[in-house]
């Protein structure tokens, strides 16, 4: 099988498990990994050579820039001490303990830290993929996804240094102090300056193809710039992902919010599909190049084991203290405890929580992207036992907290009854009747102008009216009117679908008037059916 060959397997193989994944209800990372491992062990596929250099340039930058399109920077300020303490101190604290341990096992403190920093940071895919299923509470959700980002920026921080360490052979503990702040410093500035530059390019551009294509350079070029100049590349970009995120959403033209939104997750599903795949061949990679030392099974099942626990042991006591240090300032302020939001997690959510500490896909990235030389020319020291462990735990914490998450999630009867069909439909009618009142008060145009106006939203409202009226004319609790609602308006797309093809294909328009209506057709479709 040639390089291009296998490529075109590993693609497909994400393409037919991504609806598998859903079908079984198994996280897709895991089944990603179990197919990354199985595909080497055919015979005839060949190795998948990656340059250490361009992984983390590569991975991160789109990974990271598409978590922030996730979400906002008002959601994570309202969860900002949890994800604090769990973003930085947890990731601290394993990364930490899991030095000791591999220090304890024989490693240099260098390469202990190294491998603890590869480690530390959960990943979020995983977790908030069952976690949006399941309907668990938006505050865990939250949590999870900003714990998933900022950790990174953490971990990847203190991998750094500690690389930068093991290659220059001895670090003094001022050069660390300091390139942690130059990294910090350095990375919040780049972030916050492109996400200016970018602000200020897409309210010039409206053109949604160009506009896309500043979107995908500059979470590459800040992350490419701020590693140039000694910061935090990570930091750089998440930094310019909320800024854009929270400022520039009225900058971009309707069309290419459509195709930037489209292509990010696009570029977030692919990437992270690819980089679960390599789990598999890396691991075949490090174990037919040079044996690992015996020492490293038991030492990725003694990191997998601490990892786990200390969560545990972190979250409950942090729980407890964020919520003595609410009430404290609540009595102090006067305010109602239920006001002033005691109580955020119960035991049974911080349980949850606790449980969702899957390793992935920064870990991945961050082990295959260790240098395989030092500053002397020697080899990078017992990198193929750092890279097997951290692999190991990738694959132990995926399978083992992957694959029982969501049934832990049903046990506990951890969710919500919180219904995002009505809030979406109670949304749209809001911001019509908004853009309805807006037209009406239009006093000075033209009544044929203001009337044409009026009517088009007018009747868009209508239509959102009688589609959610019929969908709860039935009075089922099994949603019979609405699964008929759908059948319908699917049955009618595909009428408009295939009018506009038949007469794009006789000629009797041309390609561009065609793509124009079938462009609103599927704008329809996407925003009356998905």
């Amino acid at each position: 099988m040639s390089s291009i060959a296998l490529w075109g397997v590993i693609i497909a193989g994400i393409v037919v498990l991504t609806p598998l994944a859903d079908r079984i209800r198994v996280p897709l990372p895991v089944l990603l990994t179990l197919f990354g491992i199985l595909l080497p062990l055919i015979p005839g596929t060949p190795g998948l050579r990656l340059d250490p250099e361009l992984v983390l340039p590569v991975v991160l930058p789109p990974l990271l820039f598409a978590a922030t399109q996730r979400s906002t920077a008002r959601e994570f300020r309202s969860q900002a001490r949890p994800i604090l303490i769990t973003a930085v101190g947890l990731t601290i604290a394993s990364a930490g303990v899991v030095a000791v341990i591999a220090h304890a096992a024989g490693a240099p403190w260098a390469v202990a830290w190294v491998l603890g920093a590869i480690v530390a940071p959960p990943d979020p895919v995983a977790a908030t993929a069952v976690a949006r299923r399941l309907r668990l509470p938006g505050r865990v959700v939250t949590v999870l996804e900003g714990e998933g980002m900022f950790n990174d920026a953490t971990a990847l921080v203190l991998y750094h240094v500690a690389v930068a360490a093991v290659v220059a052979g001895s670090v003094t503990a001022a050069e660390v102090g300091l390139d942690l702040l130059l990294a910090v410093v350095v990375g919040i500035a780049v972030g916050a300056a492109g996400g200016w530059l970018g602000h200020l390019l897409l309210g010039r551009i409206r053109v949604p193809a160009a506009e896309t294509t500043v979107t995908i350079a500059l979470p590459f070029a800040a992350y490419l710039v701020a590693e140039e100049l000694l910061g935090s590349g990570v930091l750089a970009v998440l930094t310019l992902g909320l800024w854009l995120r929270s400022v520039s959403h009225t900058s971009v033209s309707s069309g290419g919010w459509l195709l930037g939104r489209s292509v990010w997750e696009y570029a977030d599903y692919l990437i992270t599909g690819v980089v679960f795949v390599l789990i598999g061949f890396e691991l075949t990679s490090v174990l037919d190049g040079n044996p690992v030392a015996d020492i490293a099974l038991p030492l990725s099942l003694a990191v997998v084991a601490a990892l786990i626990l200390l969560r545990f042991a972190w979250m409950f006591p942090a729980v407890w203290w964020l919520e003595r240090g609410m009430a404290d300032r609540a009595r102090r302020q006067g305010v109602p405890e239920h006001v002033a939001g005691i109580g955020a997690f119960t035991q049974r959510e911080t349980l949850v929580i606790s449980w969702a500490g899957m390793r992935g896909v920064v870990s991945v990235a961050s082990a295959l992207a260790l240098p395989h030389l030092v500053a002397s020319g020697e080899e990078f020291p017992q990198r193929d036992t750092v890279v097997f462990v951290g692999l190991v735990v990738v694959l132990a914490t995926l399978v083992l907290q992957g694959l029982t998450l969501a049934p832990v999630v049903r046990r506990l009867g951890v969710g919500t009854t919180a219904d995002e069909t009505a809030e979406v439909a109670e949304l749209r009618e809001r911001a019509t009747r908004a853009a309805l009142d807006a037209v009406l008060a239009r006093g000075d145009l033209p009544a044929p102008v203001r009337d044409a106006v009026a009517q088009q939203y007018e009747g868009y409202l209508a239509a959102q009216q009688a589609l959610s009226e019929a969908r709860q004319a039935g009075g089922d609790a099994e949603g019979r009117y609405g699964e008929l609602v759908d059948e319908l308006l699917r049955d009618a797309v595909e009428v408009e679908r295939d009018v506009c093809v038949r007469a794009r294909n006789a000629g009797e328009v041309s390609p561009h008037v065609a793509d124009e209506v079938l462009a609103d057709v599927e704008a329809r479709a996407v925003r009356d059916l998905d």
